[in-house]
């Protein structure tokens, strides 16, 4: 209770007295009220959660959108195209999901109608092999001015008045004799690394074979002709005259005028002996070298491993602004006579040996235990090579990955080439391998590309960074518009991608000239630089 007392009257000795009551004294709170102020807040946090839940929810599907948008602007398609989430609102999710599709069909059509390009212009559209042009463009990356760069022999296969045959029989019955015929060669060739087959006219194929001794050359020969008599040639008064193959022979410095005239009075030869069969001109002094036998060859790059005698060169990949890109690094193998023997003749050995993994993990463990950790060069990168039995390799591979991760701090300064061919007939395998380098930090390089008429496609699934023109491409690229067309459509498939295209083998400066208006990015050969040794 409060009491307040006022005097008012003094004199009267007057007093009022006002008594109040204590404030909410009469206020009660029952279970009633307490009840519904606890359903209130509970139905205030429900609304808040649900709310919150409501908004959480939308939130999300705006960062699946925000995300994918990302790696579209990051140009990874595929993964944005993968990433298909909730995304909201749906139908711009459903809209960017439409549009990936329709750009990946789209580059799928690109890559086939760089395919087709190529097709028409190096392929036979009867047989599906390298045509006249083709087999130009192949020797002519073979050789330069001084002649042939490696050993290997030139097949001319004629069938003797296929026209008249076909005539007289009908085009089905000689075209799937013709079909089988070349279905065969091909797969006795799929065991000849960098083998060319082309149809030089109507009846007359070559076949090319580098870096294959002489006698190897004799079997594949033997081969060749038995897999041609075992077909199913129509019975007439010719038909076991039907087949010759005429064989030369090159050496390293042969011309190729030299080696088509000698291949072609080979086969001349072969028709003046009366039956189906094949012949060579006696070579004389044959490579040395190559014409040891295995079993010395194996002593010698075991002999050359275990003491170390490989020689490492490099040869600089140059920009438009003549600045170093990378070294590409190549070997040689030292001799007991201080003579280096190339890569070109020891390399074939190695393979059929089977020692090419051990000889390229000594050229990487090179490169990187002296070239990178050179204290006075922090930025100069190098790319090595890899073959297909090192890649196939498990135990190369354990060891190429322990290595990486140990030296990471270097493998961003490493790039990899890997073959094309390699690569196309590989690529379910080599992914694995190829997605491995690429975690560890070094950078992918696809070379020889356009030795083969193959989809490009490759080159995005693999993810590579970096892609080299074969030198049949890039040889007098000044002159001829069919290799100029083919550069220009690779270039124009890879737009909006981060691979950079460069080319090998230059040797003049029109060519080098043409290939930067074109877009090539960068380019090696001897025009900037021959192989240097390195150590």
């Amino acid at each position: 209770m409060l009491t307040y007392k006022k005097v008012l009257l003094k004199e009267d000795n007057l007093t009022l007295v006002i008594t109040l009551p204590q404030p909410f004294n009469m206020d009660s709170f029952s279970w009633y009220e307490f009840s519904i102020l606890v359903m209130g807040l509970l139905s205030i946090l429900v609304f808040v959660f649900f709310g919150h839940r409501w908004l959480s929810m939308q939130l999300l599907g705006i960062e699946d959108l925000a995300v994918r948008s990302k790696l579209i602007l990051e140009n990874e398609y595929d993964k944005a195209l993968a990433e298909r989430g909730d995304g909201r609102p749906r139908m711009i999710n459903r809209a960017l999901t439409h549009l990936l599709l329709e750009l990946d069909d789209a580059q799928k059509q690109r890559a086939r109608f760089d395919q087709f390009i190529r097709s028409n212009t190096f392929l036979d559209p009867e047989t599906g092999i390298g045509n006249r042009l083709f087999l130009k463009n192949r020797l002519d990356a073979l050789s330069n001015d001084k002649g042939m760069m490696a050993p290997g022999v030139l097949f001319l296969l004629e069938m003797e008045d296929m026209d008249l045959l076909q005539q007289e029989l009908g085009e089905d019955s000689i075209d799937e004799m013709l079909h089988q015929t070349i279905s065969d060669i091909t797969q006795i060739l799929d065991s000849q690394a960098n083998s060319i087959f082309s149809r030089r006219s109507f009846n007359q194929f070559a076949i090319v074979v580098p870096q294959i001794s002489l006698k190897d050359v004799e079997k594949l020969a033997a081969k060749l002709l038995k897999v041609c008599l075992s077909q199913n040639v129509p019975e007439t008064q010719n038909s076991e005259d039907f087949f010759h193959i005429g064989a030369a022979y090159f050496k390293v410095g042969d011309t190729k005028e030299q080696l088509l005239d000698e291949s072609e009075r080979a086969l001349r030869a072969a028709q003046f002996q009366g039956s189906s069969g094949w012949f060579m001109y006696d070579k004389g002094a044959v490579d040395e070298e190559l014409a040891r036998g295995s079993v010395r060859w194996r002593s010698f790059l075991e002999y050359a491993l275990v003491n170390k005698r490989l020689v490492v060169f490099s040869q600089p990949v140059v920009d438009s602004d003549m600045d170093t890109h990378h070294l590409e690094v190549s070997s040689r193998i030292r001799d007991n006579k201080n003579n280096l023997i190339r890569a070109t003749l020891y390399i074939p050995m190695a393979i059929k040996c089977g020692l090419t993994p051990q000889f390229e993990r000594q050229v990487i463990e090179t490169v990187l235990f002296d070239l990178l950790s050179n204290p006075k060069d922090k930025i100069t990168k190098f790319s090595i090579n890899l073959s297909l039995d090192t890649l196939m390799s498990r135990a190369f591979i354990r060891w190429l990955k322990t290595t990486l991760l140990e030296y990471r701090h270097l493998t961003s300064r490493l790039i990899f080439e890997i073959n094309e061919d390699i690569v196309v007939h590989h690529k379910e395998q080599l992914k694995p391998k190829l997605n491995m380098i690429k975690k560890m930090g070094a950078s992918l390089c696809v070379d020889r590309v356009g030795q083969q008429v193959v989809s490009t496609q490759y080159i995005k699934e693999c993810h590579f960074d970096l892609i080299k023109l074969h030198r049949s491409i890039v040889t007098q690229i000044h002159l001829r518009q069919e290799n100029q067309l083919f550069v220009r459509s690779l270039i124009g498939g890879l737009y909006r991608t981060e691979v950079q295209v460069f080319a090998e083998g230059i040797e003049s400066f029109e060519e080098w000239q043409t290939l930067k208006i074109l877009g090539v990015s960068a380019g090696q050969g001897s025009l900037f630089s021959e192989p240097v040794e390195e150590i």
